[in-house]
């Protein structure tokens, strides 16, 4: 069954990244207030970014992966800019691709 991750700005600034088989429902219980504690107190919010995976499994992967993101990556992503996302990475990954070619 088809599922989403998604992620909502918050009147705040700050982001909430969640996953749902019923993407308009959710957004529509964020914005009630009747959704995630984080987000029932930094109402109004605005779904910025979301992404369809084939299953829950899959979305809740996904949003566990884009929660331990950092927000300049979080905004690259909102934009579209995936060839940004990787010198956005945390990890310094390239001391591998190093060993990987010596």
């Amino acid at each position: 069954m088809t599922a989403y991750v998604y992620m909502l700005r918050c009147a705040d600034g700050s982001f909430y990244v969640g996953s749902t088989r019923d993407l308009f429902t959710r957004l529509f219980q964020h914005e009630s207030g009747v959704g995630a504690a984080y987000t029932r107190g930094r109402r109004p919010v605005e779904l910025v970014w979301h992404e369809e995976h084939e299953n829950v499994a899959l979305a809740f992967a996904r949003e566990k992966q884009v929660q331990g993101w950092s927000r300049a990556k979080r905004l690259a992503l909102i934009a579209g800019d995936y060839e940004g996302l990787p010198p956005l990475a945390r990890k310094d990954f390239s001391r591998r691709q190093k060993r990987a070619d010596g």
